[in-house]
C-alpha cells in the first residue's frame, strides 16, 4: 500500500474542505469579477463609459454592494487584483462587504496568458515566479480561494507537448 506525505495539517485540511463545500453549496455559484482592466474596458466602451479606475471601482461597487439577497446565489466571487484592494465611496473594502454577506472572495492569481513562441497560435499562462508569496498574501488580505487558467488550443494537431 503507497504512503503519502501529510502536506497539510488537519486543521488546513478542514478549512479547506469548508471552503470548497460552501462553494458548491446547492444552488449557489461563482461570480467571475476578474475581468482584467484591458476586458471591462471594452464593456465600458460599448456603453459609451470611460476605462478609468474610478468607473471600474464604482461598477464593482454596484454589483457588490446590491441586495443581500445575491448571497441566496452566489457562493464565491472572483476577484482581479485591482478589485481585491479596492473599497467602496465609504472605506468598505469590497472584501469585507462580500465576508459580511457570507460571500467567499477569490482572487485571479495568473498574469495573463501570452503568445507561445514556436507554435501555431498555442499560448501560455504567465505567473509562476512568485505566486506562491502571492497567493499568501491574498490569503493574508481575506482571499479564500483562488483561480488559475490555462488555455489550449484543441484541434488535430494541438495540444503540442511545448503547450
Amino acid at each position: 500500500m503507497p504512503s503519502f506525505p501529510q502536506y497539510l495539517t488537519a486543521e488546513q485540511e478542514n478549512e479547506l474542505r469548508r471552503i470548497a463545500n460552501a462553494i458548491v453549496a446547492p444552488g449557489k455559484g461563482i461570480l467571475a469579477a476578474d475581468e482584467s482592466t484591458g476586458t471591462i474596458g471594452k464593456r465600458f466602451a460599448s456603453i459609451g463609459v470611460e476605462n478609468t479606475e474610478e468607473n471600474r471601482r464604482c461598477y464593482r461597487e454596484l454589483l457588490f454592494t446590491a441586495d443581500a439577497s445575491v448571497a441566496e446565489n452566489i457562493s464565491g466571487v472572483i476577484l482581479f487584483h485591482e478589485t481585491f484592494y479596492q473599497k467602496t465611496k465609504d472605506g468598505t473594502p469590497f472584501v469585507k462587504i462580500l465576508k459580511d454577506k457570507g460571500i467567499i472572495s477569490g482572487i485571479k492569481v495568473d498574469k495573463g496568458v501570452v503568445p507561445l513562441a514556436g507554435t501555431d497560435g498555442e499560448s501560455t499562462t504567465q505567473g509562476l515566479d512568485s505566486l506562491s508569496e502571492r497567493c499568501a498574501q491574498y490569503k493574508k488580505d481575506g482571499a479564500d480561494f483562488a483561480k488559475w487558467r490555462c488555455v489550449l488550443k484543441i484541434g488535430a494537431h494541438t495540444p503540442t507537448y511545448q503547450a
